[in-house]
């Protein structure tokens, strides 16, 4: 083992085209940590935020983005869980896209046979949100309609998968023919043109005139103002993100006059801020990464090498699903 890994760092608050692949040093390990040797690295879109600054949790360059990652343990401090070798997946709040990281071992968890390294490394992040919101926030129960908004993005794929596994009838939307047959793939009942002005009407007509019980919303902007009025009386909307890069205004008396509820989540930060939540999401994904529930959908590959192309691909929408970096 040398004494330096290479990492693909942040040097510059300016987007992908600041990406420099360097030599880093090998820290040593601290009790309760252990080094993961990374074999895929998962792209999320907070990675590309970081590297403009815009996302919530803003770190100062140099820094090394990534947040979800597979692969095997390379050493373990005493006491671990883990011994040398195993599969494990894990993540945090950067350092995955290089060649190894170290994390607390209570970070990680074994890999399910069900998923290959690459799935491994794209599973838990687009899982957790899309467990808290449609289990956790919305309740969503057998036979309701939802509205997924950014279906064929990595937390949409893993929302249309969820909802149809709890015996949902899902209306998804996705922006290029190749991307609604993705999601069509992925199980959703329909899936519509987001630009279609009509969207709304065409929602209702599915419903019967009802409106969707639930609103699934990773990407904000014009788009959620139409979803609002998509939505069935007494319906939950589930503010998720904002992946348009614009934060919509709801009209808080249209909400009042149809009785609807706005719900903001943040799926990692409510873990982290509640033990027992956090306990019962770790058993519940647990057994549906068994069940290869909510498996990913990949359409792009990089190597460290590629990474600032990664996130561009991440930038100009070209991802269907999810995208991965490969050591």
């Amino acid at each position: 083992m040398t004494n330096t890994y290479r990492a693909a760092v942040c040097t510059a608050l300016t987007g992908p085209q600041s990406i420099r692949i360097e030599d880093l040093p090998r820290v040593e390990l601290k009790p309760g940590e252990m080094r993961i040797g990374i074999k895929a690295a998962g792209l999320n879109f907070p990675d590309l935020l970081m590297t403009y600054g815009r996302y919530q949790f803003r770190p100062e360059p140099p820094f090394v983005p990534g947040m979800e990652v597979a692969g095997v343990v390379l050493e373990a401090s005493e006491g671990s869980p883990f011994s040398v070798g195993d599969a494990v997946m894990t993540g945090g709040k950067g350092g995955g896209l290089a060649e190894e990281m170290v994390v607390p071992a209570s970070s990680a968890r074994a890999m399910p046979p069900s998923l290959s390294f690459e799935e491994g490394a794209c599973w838990r992040a687009a899982a957790v949100t899309a467990w808290h919101a449609l289990n956790d926030k919305a309740a969503l129960k057998a036979g309701e309609y939802v509205l997924i908004l950014g279906a064929s993005g990595g937390v949409g794929m893993a929302a249309v998968t969820l909802a149809k596994y709890r015996g949902a009838i899902v209306v998804a939307t996705a922006s290029t023919a190749e991307k609604r047959a993705a999601v069509t793939a992925a199980g959703a009942d329909h899936v519509l043109d987001p630009a279609d002005p009509d969207l709304a009407t065409t929602v209702k007509a599915l419903t019967g005139g009802a409106g969707v019980d639930v609103v699934y919303d990773p990407v904000g902007g014009d788009l959620a103002i139409t979803a609002t009025r998509a939505i069935a009386y007494g319906g939950r909307y589930l503010i998720v993100g904002f992946a348009s890069g614009s934060i919509p205004s709801f009209p808080a008396n249209h909400a009042m006059i149809k009785g609807y509820s706005l719900i903001g989540l943040r799926a990692g930060e409510s873990s982290r801020r509640d033990a027992d939540l956090a306990a019962r999401t770790d058993v519940a994904l647990t057994k549906l990464a068994a069940e290869g529930v909510m498996r990913p959908h990949v359409s792009h590959r990089f190597d460290l090498d590629d990474t600032a192309n990664a996130l561009r691909a991440l930038e100009n929408r070209q991802v269907i699903g999810r995208a991965v970096v490969t050591l």
